[in-house]
């Protein structure tokens, strides 16, 4: 199975820090964000990894090339300048993804286990998403648990993920936002969700950046 990391974006929220620099390229515990992302994809039995660019790509591409030195094979979706969004990244990678793979988003950090994603099995045209536990700058979170009724208690997507491809068969290339596509699927039974009560952190502004790296120092991590 293949996984894709999402790093294309521009990172504005992150400015002064990714005026140069790509936000996952961002150190955390004085490792890019990016290598997390692509040591637990490694531990979980992944090997075969797509990361998009855009914003700052070189960078990313430079420092990991094919991703010998990682211990993994990496391939790249280049974007044109600004991005496609989300799904539309993942609608520009599917040449490279296979049937079934894992999305994962470049800035988040979490110890979510992936391999337990390896060992789901969807039908066509399905999608099963990581939700967790809803931060502060998200009180109202995003989706209902695929079990529960859409007026129930929302959870925060994670940016966490694993797709049949012909979830997005059906829609146009181009620059595509993926939130609303899955809560119209979640409403069609299209999408299975899980809770995640763990560690999980959305690198959204300097703060939380500097935010978790004093509570990973405090942890000796």
């Amino acid at each position: 199975m293949k996984a894709m990391i999402l790093a294309a974006g521009r990172g504005k929220r992150m400015m002064p820090l990714t005026e140069h620099l790509p936000k996952p390229m961002l150190k955390v515990a004085n490792k890019p964000l990016l290598e997390h992302h692509i040591n637990n994809l490694r531990q979980a039995g992944i090997v075969d990894i797509v990361i998009n660019l855009a914003w700052q790509g070189d960078k990313i591409k430079s420092h990991f090339g094919d991703g010998a030195a990682f211990g993994v094979n990496i391939q790249y979706s280049q974007e044109p300048e600004g991005g496609l969004e989300t799904a539309g990244g993942i609608i520009h990678a599917l040449p490279l993804l296979g049937e079934q793979f894992v999305v994962i988003n470049g800035d988040v950090f979490s110890d979510y286990d992936v391999s337990s994603l390896t060992q789901l099995h969807l039908h066509s045209g399905e999608a099963h998403v990581v939700l967790v536990e809803n931060p502060s700058h998200n009180p109202a979170g995003d989706f209902a648990l695929s079990h529960m009724s859409p007026e129930s208690q929302k959870y925060t997507f994670s940016g966490i993920s694993r797709y049949h491809s012909d979830f997005f068969k059906d829609l146009a290339a181009g620059v595509l936002a993926l939130g609303p596509i899955l809560r119209e699927r979640l409403a069609e039974h299209r999408v299975s969700t899980e809770l995640y009560i763990g560690q999980w952190n959305d690198i959204g502004t300097p703060a939380r950046l500097d935010e978790l790296n004093q509570r990973l120092a405090a942890q000796d991590f």
